[in-house]
């Protein structure tokens, strides 16, 4: 089953959703307005609005209320999409060039923010502090991942902690605020936020790690980017951590490091293979499962509706994706 046909409920309202955030981060300059819209129209998920609609649904489901937040959420996503490219040196997303790629870094900082600047600007709309207060604290705690991504960059000294602090803050807390803000907006019980604030962040952790894993297992057209990526482009993940429990392969893994300017995709071949046979994927899906298992036990917390159900179908999906 596709992921789309989880949520095909809320098909509708997501197509609104949809022609907002477009409409929202067109501008004036001409260099802006397309390298916004390149990102956008190139596709995504849109999982974000889709946690923000199922979290209202708890609650006093307004959907000018939610498209407030839906908007404002999947745009601070995208945003951070285009500083990573950055971060990464990256020519492609989702099989399409990048913007900086297209352009250059400078351009590409600068969408970043301006997309940035649109989603706090439409979230003005939502008159409600709390809700600001969590915006603005999840996006601080977005740009301290994204310079811990910089920082890590081709470091091999690095341990399970620092990799999951890295991802909580790089992906898991944007997923948590999506659900949670869905919840404020609709005015839900605080118990209710709490629980899908939770879920988010479990559902968030796992589905990075699994996406930490695709870079190795799945194809480059299903990942829209050479398989490899991350670790060419020196970001080390989880699949990476539990290979570099074996000091051969640690001391391989420095020593290609070391020429970082010159490496290729068929320089890391022999390394992808290493992580494919030595069981590091298999222990890391653990952890995935592990993180999904703790989703699960916080949606035991919600009242029982549609959107409980959709929730936990997601969950499954996220558990079983391929690409």
């Amino acid at each position: 089953m596709k992921l789309a046909m989880i949520y095909s409920f809320l098909k509708n309202d997501l197509s609104i959703i949809e022609d907002a955030v477009n409409e929202t981060i067109q501008s004036d300059n001409p260099v802006l307005r397309e390298a916004s819209s390149q990102l956008l129209q190139a596709g995504g998920k849109r999982i974000r609005p889709v946690f923000v609609l199922l979290g209202g649904k708890f609650g006093d489901y307004d959907l000018e209320r939610m498209k407030a937040v839906a908007v404002s959420l999947e745009l601070i996503h995208t945003a951070s999409l285009v500083h990573d490219d950055v971060i990464d040196e990256a020519e492609l997303r989702r099989g399409e060039p990048t913007i900086k790629s297209r352009w250059d870094n400078r351009i590409a900082m600068y969408t970043g923010d301006y997309i940035f600047a649109r989603s706090l600007e439409n979230m003005a709309t939502l008159n409600n502090p709390h809700a600001h207060r969590i915006l603005a604290k999840t996006m601080v705690e977005l740009c301290l991942g994204e310079i811990e991504q910089i920082r890590d960059k081709y470091n091999t000294d690095q341990n399970l902690r620092s990799y999951l602090r890295r991802i909580k803050r790089k992906t898991a807390l944007l997923i948590a605020a999506s659900c949670q803000l869905g919840a404020i907006a609709s005015n839900s019980r605080s118990s209710v936020e709490r629980a899908l604030w939770q879920y988010g962040y479990y559902v968030g952790m796992s589905y990075q790690i699994i996406d930490d894993v695709l870079d190795f297992t799945a194809s480059e057209k299903e990942l829209g980017k050479p398989a490899g990526s991350d670790l060419l482009q020196g970001n080390i993940t989880l699949p990476v951590l539990y290979s570099m429990e074996d000091p051969v392969f640690k001391q391989e893994l420095d020593h290609l490091f070391k020429r970082k300017e010159e490496l290729t995709t068929a320089d890391i071949e022999p390394l992808i293979d290493t992580i494919k046979s030595n069981g590091s994927i298999e222990r890391s899906l653990e952890m995935s499962d592990r993180y999904l298992n703790k989703a699960y036990e916080s949606l035991n917390k919600l009242p029982a509706n549609r959107a409980k159900q959709t929730l936990k179908g997601i969950a499954k999906y996220i558990g079983k994706r391929k690409a």
